[in-house]
């Protein structure tokens, strides 16, 4: 718990990518935060507003690298470097700094198994006594221990929109754990802001296309996650696919029942299970959620309906990639471990149209 009144010194390490500047523009309207360190090796020298002009006018620090940085003047880290690099860079900060504290952006942390991990990342974890500390930071399902960890491992992007969703169904036993199919849609966002010309415009727009099909990374974390809800190996069928839109996941989700539970019984399990929840937000039986809807908010919205065929029920789950799937709700971690209302920086509503 913060001190009243104590602003929290914060450090953003990777200032200069997309979840980097989100993270900047969310902290910066955080009434209990400074910040007080950006990096960015490869732009390290420069004003935060030469590289993302939507700063101009605020007093931000200028973008250093990480080994210049005064982590005694930081109270918590915010790690958005790519994944194999944040292993290293996270556990000197711990054993330099008991009393810092984490939240880390990138996969390095957000399996438990270090087997699984190097056999999804090929190659072995490297810190693996940080990694015993790491707590995985979908916040609605794990708050209290996210309260009390060092280290909270932000979850992916594709990840948080299909646990919402499926996770409190597999709890109950709703669900048939053998058939369970998440088709997901990203924004080209997703992909990070490094020059690539996969991500050019031109190959982009006016199409779609599935990618990491079989073997996308997230379905570790899946796979991690579905099992522990229900309590025995549950492999689910995930394909993501890249579509013409800056920001958005937007899953549809393919289930079949247990018991002879209707779809009804699936959207009571879920608006039960997500009632009083601020950025869940469970619409009503039948209606569809729109991706747009949630554009530029820390909100995930979640749609239920009943298939066609008796016994099989469709959910439809969609958050902007770059708050709920990543910096917002980082931010919302950050609010959880410091005792703050998880609401703080974070009230915004969609971005519509």
């Amino acid at each position: 718990m913060a001190d009243a009144g104590q602003k929290i010194r914060a450090g953003i390490f990777g200032a200069s990518g997309y979840t980097g500047a989100e993270l900047v523009r969310l902290l910066g309207q955080h009434p209990q935060v400074e910040i007080t360190a950006l990096t960015a090796d490869r732009k390290a020298g420069q004003a935060m507003a030469e590289v993302f002009p939507q700063f101009i006018g605020r007093d931000l620090p200028a973008l250093t690298t990480i080994r210049e940085v005064n982590t005694d003047a930081i109270d918590v880290v915010f790690c958005a470097l790519p994944h194999g690099t944040t292993q290293h860079v996270i556990a000197d900060l711990m054993m330099d700094q008991p009393s810092l504290r984490i939240v880390d952006l990138s996969a390095d942390f957000r399996l438990s198994d270090v087997a699984e991990y190097a056999k999804w990342y090929g190659h072995n974890h490297e810190a693996l006594d940080q990694q015993k500390e790491a707590v995985y930071g979908v916040t609605e399902l794990y708050r209290d221990a996210i309260v009390k960890t060092r280290l909270t491992a932000n979850p992916g992007c594709h990840s948080t929109t299909a646990i919402l969703p499926v996770v409190p169904l597999l709890r109950a036993g709703l669900i048939d754990t053998d058939c369970i199919v998440i088709d997901s849609k990203t924004g080209m966002s997703g992909a990070g802001r490094s020059a690539s010309e996969a991500m050019l415009f031109s190959e982009v727009a006016e199409g779609l296309h599935a990618y990491g099909v079989g073997k996308h990374r997230h379905t570790a974390e899946l796979d991690q996650e579905f099992s522990k809800a229900a309590g025995h190996e549950v492999l689910a069928s995930f394909t993501p696919h890249l579509a013409p839109m800056i920001r958005g996941i937007y899953a549809t989700i393919y289930l079949r029942t247990k018991g002879g539970a209707s779809a009804g019984d699936v959207h009571k399990a879920l608006a039960d299970a997500y009632s009083g929840e601020t950025f869940v937000q469970v619409l009503p039986l039948g209606q569809v959620p729109q991706s747009r809807h949630v554009r530029g908010s820390n909100n995930c919205q979640i749609g239920v309906v009943a298939d066609r065929v008796e016994g099989r029920v469709i959910v439809i789950s969609t958050v902007d990639n770059l708050l709920k799937g990543a910096s917002g709700q980082a931010v919302q971690n950050f609010n959880a471990m410091f005792g703050f209302p998880e609401s703080t920086a974070l009230a915004i509503s969609g971005m519509f149209p």
